[in-house]
């Protein structure tokens, strides 16, 4: 079989539910299929909802030809397990704040950088569940995505470099840092790390008799949700960055270098021979929504002028407190004055976005990354041409809207690059 022919699959366990995605060796999606899963997802819906869209997916295009799969899952959701997999504990979701009392814990032993930092770390995680499992034998730390991935192929054992970042691991030593048994963690539940898109395993022949893919079927090391949709852009380069346009205003600056600032919440992932370096603002489509329903949203957008700015210097956010690129708990929504003109009013808060967003490339250039040199954008507010040119205009340089932005797609074209990788080391 030529290697055009060939297929790859990419599964996205996101924050409401599960996505596949089928690429040809071109990159175009073959097939997709998505499901919910319930509002208090565990361990077991993961597995049901993963393998019902994969027997889906392979119902939908010649199954013999998908040659790899990968696995994504949502940053910082972990549980224990035993060394066959099965679950010891609840999962903790990536949204879980309840170990602050961990996280005071971490602060006094971990790096003043390191992404384990904070209640909504996987290592806070941890640290709160091994406290429930005293009486229960736990070998495994797997989060979402290891643990899916394990099913796959029997291996609990494994993870990848950008899910492990927030439980310690050392992405520039590419390993794991002796403070981390310092704080209690026994370093036989760690799991062996992979860079994303390294092969594994092949997937188990009872997973093949169960859902149609071939038993030559090779498991690729993942990722996390939102890498995955930052890969899926099509971004690769130094200097390619990824705006997300969603509640929040998320950036992500493909970088040569690793940069950090635990103060603008700044870590950088490393992915291939580069690293991934972001922030998050307090700003985005949540302030919009708080003063137009998306009806008006709709009916205003066509009167926006973006050759007209307004002059109104406004910083909007839903309510008190920045993260980046400030960090000030106490910063205050700038948007007065209002216009009487709504269109005026929406335009000026579109236009403070922009200026947030480009106060964040320079402040993550500051920290040591490269300038951006090209803006693709995802999210909702990737559809409206005149925020784009708005946009623009602030930044100085390109903006594009990405033609994919599915996680599940991103995590396809790691399957692919995996199986290419093996294919170019036999050659």
């Amino acid at each position: 079989m030529a290697l055009s022919d060939n297929y790859f699959l990419g599964i996205d366990l996101g924050t409401s539910g599960v996505r596949g995605s089928v690429i040809d060796n071109e990159g175009i999606e073959r097939a997709h299929a998505k499901i919910a899963f319930p509002h208090n997802q565990q361990a077991e819906d993961w597995h049901r909802g993963t393998f019902d869209i994969i027997r889906r997916l392979c119902s939908q295009v010649e199954a013999a030809r998908i040659r790899a799969i990968a696995v994504d899952g949502t940053s910082s959701t972990v549980m224990l397990c035993s060394d066959d997999g099965t679950p010891r504990t609840p999962a903790l979701m990536y949204n879980d704040l309840r170990c602050s009392l961990e996280a005071e814990t971490i602060k006094s032993h971990a790096p003043e950088d390191s992404a384990a930092q904070g209640a909504a770390s996987s290592l806070a995680k941890v640290l709160h569940l091994l406290k429930q499992v005293s009486h229960v034998r736990a070998q495994r730390i797997c989060h979402q995505a290891d643990w899916v991935a394990g099913l796959l192929c029997g291996r609990f054992d494994i993870s990848d470099e950008n899910n492990c970042l927030k439980l310690g691991y050392d992405p520039v030593a590419r390993c794991w840092p002796d403070w981390l048994t310092i704080l209690g963690i026994d370093d036989t539940m760690l799991p062996s790390v992979y860079p994303p898109g390294s092969v594994i395993a092949p997937v188990l022949e009872s997973v093949s008799a169960e859902t149609g893919l071939p038993a030559n079927c090779k498991v690729v090391a993942g990722t996390t949700d939102s890498i995955a949709a930052f890969i899926a852009t099509g971004a690769n380069e130094v200097g390619d960055a990824v705006t997300s346009l969603g509640s929040s205003l998320v950036l992500k600056l493909l970088s040569d270098k690793p940069v950090y600032s635990s103060k603008l919440g700044v870590y950088s992932h490393r992915l291939g021979d580069a690293w991934l370096a972001g922030g998050a603002s307090n700003s985005g489509g949540g302030v919009l929504l708080k003063y137009f329903s998306k009806k008006q949203l709709d009916a205003l957008t066509p009167e926006l002028d973006p050759d007209t700015p307004t002059g109104l210097d406004y910083y909007p956010l839903v309510t008190s407190g920045e993260r980046f690129p400030l960090n000030d708990a106490s910063l205050e929504p700038r948007l007065e004055p209002r216009p009487d003109n709504d269109v005026t009013f929406l335009q000026g808060m579109l236009e403070g976005m922009a200026d947030i967003e480009a106060s964040g490339y320079i402040a993550l250039a500051e920290l040591g990354a490269p300038a951006a040199r090209k803006v693709y954008t995802a999210g909702g507010g990737s559809v409206n041409p005149a925020w784009r040119k708005i946009r623009e205009q602030k930044l100085g340089i390109p903006v594009v809207s990405a033609e994919h932005t599915e996680a599940s797609y991103g995590t396809a074209l790691l399957a692919m690059r995996g199986y290419e990788q093996v294919i170019s080391e036999k050659l």
